[in-house]
């Protein structure tokens, strides 16, 4: 029986890729643990699919000053060795990363134990916890070939992100009785991602009325960010967060409003839904999620449109205009080639565990 740990986590696309990756794990016979932090959201995520989950400390390496730098180091270092205690027990065969400043100790310590590690990068240039776990990682996987082109050529392989089966499975029928909608209009789903997005929830909200002559709205719009005045508007759903029935809600779409989170965006690849992405703006982030959106731009997967030039207008007009042409969108996005990113990883993480065998 081969072992795997997989550790990743603080948001939801930190963890979401390793949950798509345990049907198949287990299919190939892999006694699967996860490593996290002591109080993540990544702790009930993983423990709903019974996986022995260990906590360990986990501190945030930040490139600004904040009071918490003198005392987060701290906490890495002893994430360090609660990770190197776990993993002499667990004994695992290779260790995946899917990002996240938990993951820092767990990486560094597999090394120090000679167990390899395959972590993944999402967005087009790698993170701060990433660039930190390069280094000691065995193979890095990417979404983008830009990435790769910037990583060492001996490592970098293009994987694409490990989408969850049951995404593929939503019934749009089941998604618009879920959702109190009808076939008889088109559906436009806006997501914030897991904590939410207040600009894109403000932008929608501000062209609701108009919106609804032509669209219903499934509005995915974060936990504390429901808005109570719209709660009986016929047509428009609003949820905090969504889970089992996400993949019926999916299906029961035509056309998708996202951040640029690049897990989300590889979803909404993988899936074939005409797309707009409004990027976290550079003001708010280190610029990730616009690099990721127009790339996919670029690919003509997604329409882009930043935050910073949104207007009544413009949101409206983009919507419009890529509703019109959603066959041509779905045409393209049904033209990529990551598609099989499960089985790639997969491979990667058999080829690590029986060279360590071998040794």
């Amino acid at each position: 029986m081969k072992r795997i740990v997989l550790t990743g986590g603080g948001t939801a696309g930190h963890v979401t890729p390793n949950i798509a990756l345990l049907p198949e794990l287990k299919a190939r016979g892999y006694e699967v643990y996860y490593i996290g932090s002591i109080n993540g959201m990544e702790k009930k995520l993983i423990e709903d699919y019974n996986i022995p989950y260990y906590g360990i400390s986990s501190g945030k390496l930040r490139r600004y000053l904040d009071i918490k730098n003198f005392t987060d180091p701290f906490k890495v270092i002893k994430g360090y060795f609660d990770a190197y205690k776990i993993l002499k027990k667990l004994k695992p065969d290779v260790v995946f990363s899917k990002g996240g400043f938990v993951t820092v100790p767990v990486v560094l310590a597999a090394n120090r134990r000679k167990i390899p590690a395959i972590i993944h990068e999402s967005d087009m240039t790698p993170g701060l916890a990433n660039r930190i776990c390069i280094p000691k990682a065995t193979k890095v996987c990417a979404n983008f070939s830009e990435t790769v082109d910037a990583l060492p050529k001996e490592k970098a392989v293009l994987t694409g992100t490990p989408i969850r089966a049951e995404l593929f499975k939503g019934n749009k029928i089941k998604g618009l009785d879920f959702a109190g909608l009808t076939s008889n209009k088109p559906v436009l789903m806006i997501i914030g991602g897991s904590l939410g997005a207040t600009a894109v929830n403000n932008a929608v909200r501000a062209i609701l009325p108009e919106l609804l002559k032509k669209f219903q709205v499934i509005h995915l719009c974060g936990r504390g960010k429901l808005d109570e005045s719209l709660s009986n508007v016929n047509g428009y759903v609003q949820y905090e967060y969504i889970n089992e029935q996400l993949a019926d809600l999916f299906a029961a779409s035509d056309l998708i409003i996202s951040r640029a989170g690049a897990n989300a965006i590889c979803e909404i690849l993988a899936l074939r839904k005409p797309n707009i992405l409004i990027p976290l703006s550079a003001a708010q982030s280190r610029g990730d999620q616009i690099l990721n959106a127009n790339s996919f731009k670029k690919q003509g997967y997604s329409y882009v449109l930043e935050e910073e030039n949104i207007t009544n207008e413009s949101l409206l007009s983009a919507i419009n205009e890529v509703y019109d042409a959603r066959a041509s969108y779905v045409k393209t996005m049904s033209e990529s080639t990551l598609n099989d990113s499960i089985k790639t990883i997969l491979d990667l993480c058999d080829e690590a565990a029986s060279k360590k065998h071998s040794k």
